[in-house]
């Protein structure tokens, strides 16, 4: 009889994306397959509004890229520590009566209802964030690069691809200076078409500022070993090759200056290249110099 005074509806809750530079990994989401945010609470008598859903906020690793499974379209891209973006939305709370009470109807009957949710299969894709990308063939020495320069400790050993997953490794510089290197999986002619790794490697080199190419000694052929590399990387995404690029040959160790002398005039003149062997840490010093100094032209 005291005319209405029906209140408001809660929102949904959303579902939230918040990036964290403590996580380097997807893997603690595994499990983690269906989420389901709360309702919202309905509107109640004396024009009091209900409670918003609680939201659910997923924390996820720098690099992450948020897709549509069904359309493959990519949604949202997290790149900052802290950033936050509204993935799926909430429900809009519906109307309660009272809004709608006009001159000649001050006792509306009716009242709006709140959105219905939102639902989808959504996926969750890293590409790894590092300052340099070691690029070769498998058994190249990357992965015993990585250990050496850096506190990583990737798997070690004697045959193709022993690195499956992008292993990445911080390298300390003068004056407490570093920065990120990242061992990633082998690339092998076709890499681009899917074979071997093909774009499970491929898709990381894209977040890289340069690129290290590590051509083993014992290739061989130095040059094409080299432009099978940069094929595959045209391939893949023609931009890749704006890119500051950096060869090292790995495994000097076992070469003389006359030998050294005879590949370094097989390379292409307009990219540097130097001389390195993880076992004996020959030329690291300078190798670290090199990256640096790309890396803050």
């Amino acid at each position: 009889m005291g005319g209405p005074d029906g209140g408001d509806g809660g929102r949904g809750g959303h579902i939230i994306l918040r990036g964290n530079a403590q996580l380097w990994t997807l893997l603690h989401l595994r499990y983690y397959k269906n989420v389901l945010a709360e309702n919202g609470e309905g509107g109640s008598k004396n024009n009091c509004t209900g409670r918003d859903g609680n939201d659910i906020i997923i924390e996820v690793p720098l690099g992450t890229i948020a897709r549509d499974e069904e359309t493959g379209e990519e949604e949202v891209e997290i790149l900052e520590d802290g950033q936050e973006v509204v993935w799926l939305r909430g429900g809009r709370g519906g109307l309660g009566n009272s809004n709608f009470a006009t001159p000649t109807n001050q006792a509306p009957d009716h009242a709006q209802p709140g959105e219905e949710g939102v639902e989808g299969w959504k996926t969750l894709e890293l590409k790894v964030l590092a300052d340099v990308g070691l690029v070769g063939f498998p058994n190249a020495g990357k992965s015993t690069l990585l250990s050496v320069i850096t506190a990583a400790r990737p798997k070690i050993a004697d045959y193709a691809f022993t690195t499956l997953t992008p292993q990445l490794g911080m390298v300390e510089y003068r004056e407490g200076r570093s920065f990120c290197i990242a061992d990633l999986p082998g690339i092998i002619e076709g890499a681009a078409e899917g074979k071997g790794l093909g774009h499970r490697f491929l898709r990381h080199i894209e977040r890289n500022s340069a690129l290290l190419f590590l051509i083993p000694a014992d290739s061989a052929d130095h040059r094409k070993e080299f432009e099978i590399l940069l094929s595959e990387l045209e391939q893949y995404n023609e931009e890749l090759l704006q890119k500051d690029f950096l060869i090292a040959i790995s495994k000097s160790d076992m070469l003389d200056d006359e030998l050294k002398q005879a590949i370094a005039a097989e390379l292409p003149q307009e990219i540097p290249h130097l001389f390195i062997s993880s076992v004996s840490n020959q030329g690291l010093i300078t190798l670290k110099d090199e990256l640096w100094k790309i890396l803050n032209k």
